[in-house]
């Protein structure tokens, strides 16, 4: 679905900001674009949108080459929430979506007022001008408005950022819909969860340069300490206990009258990204 081979851009004279870049992302894939602020990722979902086009190397997408496939054909195919919500702030929900439906083959479209449905927004906001919603409305319209035409690449920018907990929870598995749908998910986040509970595959960049690209599973599992975390009971006092996993083989270390919790040592995509990127969530 996507190809990048030796991407390199740069912002001008001696700023280059990407240094050969090369990654795949299959069919039907979720696929994790990770890294701190100025990383780079960010340019680099500009190239893949065909926002950005005077680059150094070789990017295809739908099998073809984005030097000749920027077309009407191939924006068609793809749909994009930013991390800034790009609507037209005098208009209702409704308004944007009739607006840009405009620009898809009819028989590509979502009803709108189901897909708002779907996406739990406010029915008595259905009319009013998207200035008076709130950041999670804004959200909520921002990705209807990326699913409208049933892209079959879907590029999302931070996309449960402004959301409650629930909502959160109510985009992945529309996300993870899009998935079973067939639909590949270029992913680009700082919200750790959402990458460990979404993606088939992370890469992480940092300074311009892919510097770890794996399952989630993989990456933790690769970077465990192999020890597991024991909390118990004994003699009416609470205690804990870290012991090395190869050791639960053979038997208990320890004294113990009830075991309440056994919890393995493995670091989280969290530990991975510091580790990799050299830096926190910013």
């Amino acid at each position: 679905m996507i190809e990048v081979k030796n991407l390199v851009f740069s912002y001008g004279k001696d700023k280059e900001v990407l240094h050969s870049l090369d990654f795949k992302v299959e069919q039907g894939e979720i696929f994790g674009f990770l890294g701190p602020n100025g990383s780079g990722k960010s340019t680099t979902q500009k190239i893949l949108t065909g926002i950005l086009k005077e680059y150094k190397g070789k990017v295809k997408i739908f099998n073809q080459d984005m030097v000749n496939s920027q077309t009407s054909f191939f924006f068609q195919k793809i749909g994009v929430l930013f991390e800034f919500p790009y609507l037209y702030n005098n208009l209702s929900v409704l308004d944007n979506l009739n607006y840009f439906s405009s620009f898809y083959p009819e028989k590509q479209l979502r009803n709108p007022i189901e897909l708002l449905e779907k996406l739990e927004f406010k029915t008595d906001f259905l009319k009013k001008p998207v200035s008076s919603y709130s950041k999670g409305m804004r959200q909520r319209a921002s990705m209807a408005r990326a699913l409208i035409s049933n892209p079959q690449l879907l590029f999302l920018d931070e996309p449960t950022s402004g959301l409650d907990p629930s909502g959160a929870v109510l985009f992945r598995k529309i996300i993870e819909e899009e998935k079973r749908k067939g639909t590949t998910v270029f992913l680009t986040t700082h919200n750790m969860v959402d990458a460990d509970l979404l993606c088939d595959r992370v890469a992480f960049i940092s300074n311009g340069n892919i510097v770890a690209l794996d399952t989630p599973k993989n990456l933790k599992e690769k970077n465990s300490s192999h020890q597991v975390l024991i909390e118990y009971v004994y003699k009416g006092e609470r205690k804990t206990e870290i012991v090395e996993a190869d050791e639960l083989k053979k038997n208990m270390m320890f004294a113990q009258d009830e075991i309440i919790s056994i919890h393995s040592k493995e670091p989280t995509l969290e530990d991975m990204f510091i580790k990799y990127t050299g830096r926190r969530l910013d």
